[in-house]
């Protein structure tokens, strides 16, 4: 399959079926792009009305071609595509791209067209790009497999590649890149992505040595293993990934038994499992195109810490206090740097971070190279930003300034020139200096170098996956687990979880007190009761004889009234646990990404705080820190008001033991949760547990 996608995006010939010798016409342009742009394969088209087009022999059949060809371009109505694809099997084409619409996107007919057009593909070993689709262009070799506007004026190559599933959007995007003088290497439409997808080309065209960033543009995520295994590589290739996706506000909770389940929303899944795999995510076209920007043309920091340099003190406080916001941190700088920028500065500048050079640098050219450089010898310092605003009639003199800075600088420096002279933009874009023409961008994009050189240090440190025993797993039946069942399972997997045990009348509930021999708690046990506070299914704190008894009618008498059709188990009865901090802990299947944990701020209030994190399963330790990293109740964990700091190793111990279980049980487990999770001295312990059970098929495979 990849040496067939290698051809695909690079053929050695290439057949036009449908080809037309009127350019102005979908089924004509890609001809035209492949004549006009000096495209050095062979050209094949195929049409039977003609037997010459534009200086190429046109053939009336595939079967007249005089060899495979590694490409073939299909421009013909959806009715005849079937048949096309089968016959350029039976001829041993090596790849096909299909721009005709009128399958999956129109329907169930459709749907169906496109499965038999997929499988003739298949049959053939031939992969399948589209259908509904403008195609793709590598610029490197001029191979123009489309009939995208983007394609009518210079298409210069250069170091990104630009895979998209929208063909308008993705056109308008890579059209952003031109006006900013970005070169596409590969410019790919995926269209309905019935065979390859997004991922499939991507891992295709990354593996280029003139590729250094990988830049999408999503709408969905069909194959979430695919995307992931496109993350690791890029990892280990060294190349950002940068990634838009669409809908990030409108997935919205799903009705499910467990907490996780309703938060697990597609979008905060999504975003958080490509933020463990090191892909850094963009909010909308001009972010991306920004971030991209600034990971092909800058050296990777060491570091968080910004340094800033402006003429203008509120442009500087704008941009630390986005800093602050995207995770940057604007360090004050050392005794030793602020001497020295004060001795460089004039009286009425600022020697702190940010600096403030001031007008002055303009009669002094020297006073902003020398304040910027001295600024990144602060050790505190990984990145800077130069800001500096219109300056039209110092265009040349600042452009050699700001390249003669950027070249001496031992750490990557950014330029935020707002309104900007055309001509210094061009000028510095020649010496392979971006221009981001507002604070907030320039600071985005600096985070982004953050984001990705964090990511490669954790890729390059990571630890060999610790070997784990092949456990032998009951097969449960659909449904929700009781809760004594899922307490011993989850028990057995090395998870702490408070002792329970179901009475099934006052006088066992008595008893059962007596054995735990201090105060309980009873909860109503149905398994058609899932949220049994909701209900008055829970009463906690009962240390005497009358208390149970009529605690457990009490909790009887509420679930009829709420549940009359609902079958009771009985009463649960377990020992009060004890812990100041309360967390949730939970697991979801996902389609897309298999198994996702879940830890946030616990109990009753959860689905309203929604402080929560997610990682994909399994994951160790170190990932599981990150996530209590990203609370906003994380200083709860470390002490407050008196209470003592809770051991967070312990946490992160249960949530990494968690997720391989959860791994081990993806094909079953639909969603599992812990609420609360009671965290206190002697660490953390789950006390409710809803586990529910869904046989899937086809599980995602790792």
């Amino acid at each position: 399959m990849r040496s067939a996608l290698t051809c695909l995006v690079n053929p050695q010939s290439i057949a036009i079926v449908g080809a037309s010798s009127q350019f102005g016409k979908v089924s004509g342009r890609p001809l035209k792009h492949l004549l006009e742009k000096g495209y050095r394969g062979k050209i094949w088209p195929i049409n039977p009305r003609y037997t010459e087009m534009h200086g190429l022999t046109c053939y009336t059949s595939i079967a007249a071609l005089p060899d495979a060809p590694d490409l073939a371009i299909v421009a013909l109505p959806a009715q005849d595509v079937l048949a096309t694809i089968r016959e350029l099997g039976r001829r041993g084409t090596r790849s096909v791209v299909v721009f005709s619409s009128g399958f999956g996107e129109m329907g169930e007919a459709g749907k169906a067209m496109e499965a038999e057009m997929v499988a003739a593909a298949r049959e053939y070993g031939m992969p399948l790009c589209g259908p509904n689709c403008l195609g793709f262009i590598n610029a490197f070799e001029n191979v123009y497999a489309t009939f995208s506007q983007y394609a009518d004026r210079e298409t210069q190559s250069g170091p990104i590649a630009f895979v998209t599933q929208s063909g308008a959007f993705g056109t308008a995007i890579a059209a952003l890149a031109r006006q900013r003088g970005l070169g596409l290497g590969y410019f790919i439409n995926t269209g309905n992505e019935a065979d390859v997808g997004f991922a499939d080309l991507m891992l295709t065209v990354i593996e280029d040595p003139r590729i250094k960033v990988a830049a999408g543009y999503l709408e969905g995520v069909r194959d979430g293993e695919a995307l992931i295994r496109l993350a690791k590589r890029c990892q280990e290739l060294g190349k950002p990934l940068v990634l838009t996706k669409v809908g990030r506000m409108a997935a919205g909770a799903r009705a499910a038994a467990s907490h996780t389940g309703s938060m697990a929303g597609e979008d905060a899944v999504f975003d958080a499992v490509i933020r463990q795999y090191g892909v850094i995510r963009a909010r909308n076209e001009e972010q991306l195109l920004d971030m991209a920007q600034a990971l092909a043309a800058c050296p990777l920091p060491h570091g968080n810490g910004l340094g800033i340099a402006t003429q203008s003190g509120g442009a500087g406080v704008m941009m630390a206090d986005r800093a602050e916001e995207v995770g940057l941190a604007v360090p004050p700088v050392t005794d030793a740097i602020r001497k020295r920028l004060v001795d460089l500065l004039p009286a009425f500048g600022a020697a702190g971070n940010p600096v403030d050079v001031t007008g002055q640098f303009v009669g002094e050219p020297e006073l902003l190279r020398e304040s910027v450089l001295t600024l990144l010898d602060d050790p505190n310092i990984h990145v800077g930003i130069v800001w500096l605003q219109l300056m039209h009639a110092y265009v040349d003199v600042l452009v050699e300034i700001l390249t003669e800075t950027c070249r001496k600088a031992t750490k990557p420096c950014l330029v935020c020139w707002v309104a900007a002279p055309e001509e210094a933009v061009r000028k510095l874009a020649a010496v392979g200096i971006p221009v981001f023409q507002a604070g907030e961008r320039a600071v985005d994009a600096a985070a982004a170098l953050v984001r990705h050189g964090e990511a490669q240090r954790r890729w390059q440190q990571r630890a060999p996956q610790a070997a784990h025993a092949v456990r032998t797993l009951p097969r449960l039946p659909d449904g929700v687990v009781p809760s004594v069942q899922g307490v011993s399972l989850l028990k057995d997997a090395g998870i702490p979880m408070a002792p329970v045990a179901l009475a099934t009348s006052e006088d066992h509930a008595v008893a059962l007190w007596h054995k735990f021999g201090k105060g309980v708690a009873l909860k109503i046990e149905s398994t058609a009761i899932t949220h049994k506070s909701d209900i008055g299914g829970v009463l906690l704190n009962l240390n005497d004889e009358a208390a149970i008894r009529t605690g457990y009618r009490s909790i009887l008498a509420n679930a009829a009234r709420h549940c009359p059709d609902a079958k009771v188990d009985g009463v649960l009865v377990q020992p009060l646990a004890s812990g100041h901090v309360e967390l949730v802990v939970g697991v979801k299947r996902d389609p897309s990404f298999g198994m996702i944990v879940m830890v946030g701020s616990g109990g009753v209030l959860v689905e309203v705080m929604r402080d929560v994190a997610f990682r994909r399963a399994p994951f160790a330790e170190d990932e599981a820190a990150r996530m209590l990293g990203e609370l906003r109740m994380g200083a709860l964990l470390d002490g407050v008001r008196g209470k003592p700091a809770v051991d967070r190793a312990q946490i992160c111990n249960l949530l990494a033991s968690l997720s391989r279980w959860a791994a081990e049980m993806e094909d079953q487990l639909e969603e599992l949760d812990l609420n609360p999770v009671l965290v206190g001295p002697d660490g953390p312990v789950g006390v409710d547990c809803v586990m529910v059970i869904r046989h899937d098929a086809s599980p995602a495979k790792r």
